[in-house]
């Protein structure tokens, strides 16, 4: 459910698996330029698709009778999609989320949001961890996180997922899972910004150091556990987005550090960066539980209250 980068990749990868998916895709013209090229050249362009791989503009058609649905939409319409999928699916239905974020009104996690809104039956998984899709899609060596409440449900996913080139661990902390992967882009945003100013090698260094200490604390608050933070969906995932070039938040930190406004920014980008939000809903929960990250801080005075990048760093 979604055909974006990440998860047109992951239908990729899924198809090269031997599974035969359905993908819903939101756009009229994708879904015409997919049924007619192969390819999704407005997400994920030079990457063909599999046969295997069936686009569909109903949601139902998508859903319908299916033992495992991919929910991978920006994480601010998750609850209206999951609203929209709970009389179609399956009530046994594995439902996994691979999208990140933390929703802006309620601070509620996207595993917190299905929870909510889709049937109690249903088994949920989260799949978090260091992966650009782009290099997934080309087949290129990862590692990534299949993280659930129970070690079956987690090893179910795994061997879903599980490829030569995609080696896939298991987690039974899926709160940690996905509070590392929603917020390690606002710290990704920091170093974007950082490195827009020309800041340096050791400022980043210390960016995403102090960045992981902000994030474990915040997600120990919540009641995640506080090993999660040094595995692959917390420091792989963060030292992959704060340095990576096709990172899309560290992209619009850059482009902030280097003078331009977030309106100008966001307007340019065919594709979310889902940090710009989640800046706001963590900057909220961190208020909320009363806890020091003046990183997460300093972001967000940028972002949102149009603060100097240069005095925000100078202020770090």
């Amino acid at each position: 459910v979604g055909a974006g980068s990440w998860g047109t990749a992951l239908s990729i990868l899924l198809a090269n698996n031997g599974y035969d998916i359905d993908l819903w895709v939101y756009e009229q013209e994708l879904y015409t330029q997919i049924n007619e090229t192969r390819v999704n050249s407005f997400f994920l362009p030079g990457h063909p698709l599999p046969e295997r791989i069936r686009a569909t503009l109903s949601l139902e058609e998508a859903v319908r009778d299916q033992d495992a649905v991919l929910i991978v939409v920006p994480s601010h319409v998750i609850r209206n999609t999951a609203m929209q999928l709970a009389p179609l699916i399956r009530p046994d239905c594995l439902l996994i989320n691979a999208s990140k974020g933390i929703e802006n009104d309620s601070l509620c996690t996207v595993r917190r949001i299905l929870e909510q809104t889709l049937p109690a039956t249903c088994q949920l998984g989260t799949l978090s961890g260091p992966t650009f899709a782009a290099e997934i899609a080309k087949g290129i060596p990862s590692a990534i996180v299949a993280a659930a409440e129970t070690e079956k449900i987690a090893k179910r996913m795994q061997n879903i997922f599980s490829s030569s080139r995609l080696k896939v661990f298991t987690s039974t902390d899926p709160l940690g899972v996905e509070v590392g992967g929603a917020l390690k882009n606002v710290i990704a945003i920091a170093t974007g910004i950082s490195d827009g100013l020309g800041m340096g090698h050791n400022a980043r260094a210390a960016l995403i150091t102090r960045g992981l200490v902000e994030i474990t604390r915040i997600g120990t608050a919540l009641g995640a556990r506080p090993e999660t933070f040094s595995g692959l969906s917390g420091l792989g995932d963060l030292v992959l987005t704060c340095t990576g070039d096709l990172s899309r938040n560290r992209a619009v930190g850059l482009h902030l550090g280097q003078g331009k406004t977030l309106n100008q920014i966001t307007e340019s980008m065919k594709m979310v960066a889902e940090g710009v939000l989640t800046v706001k809903s963590t900057y909220a929960l961190k208020s909320e539980l009363n806890i020091h990250a003046a990183i997460i801080e300093e972001t967000y005075r940028v972002l949102y209250e149009k603060k100097s990048p240069k005095q925000a760093m100078d202020d770090l």
